[in-house]
């Protein structure tokens, strides 16, 4: 997994899955490829961005930027706000 050595943690292991997926024939090849590259490309988050978490479980709205580089956001039909780390979020397309 050299190739996706400067991809945080998180999103290594998301793409491992995906082409795990592909190999056992689940995944068809231009979705994996779909979601390596999304995947692969830094996230560049900013207020009211949409957002949803890496394995697509939750979207929301980014609400700010904190100081110490990690997103607070609101989940959808939710009022309070959520704290994360910007490489746990993924751009809702």
């Amino acid at each position: 997994m050299l190739i996706f050595a400067e991809v945080p943690a998180m999103r290594q292991r998301e793409i491992v899955s995906a082409v795990a997926h592909y190999v056992a024939g689940v995944l068809d090849r231009e979705a994996m490829i779909a979601i390596v590259e999304g995947l692969w490309r830094r996230a560049q988050l900013a207020s009211g961005d949409r957002v949803k978490t890496l394995r697509g479980s939750l979207r929301g709205v980014i609400v700010r930027m904190l100081e110490d580089g990690r997103v607070s956001w609101r989940p959808e039909g939710r009022t309070s706000e959520l704290i994360a780390l910007p490489e746990s979020l993924a751009p809702d397309d």
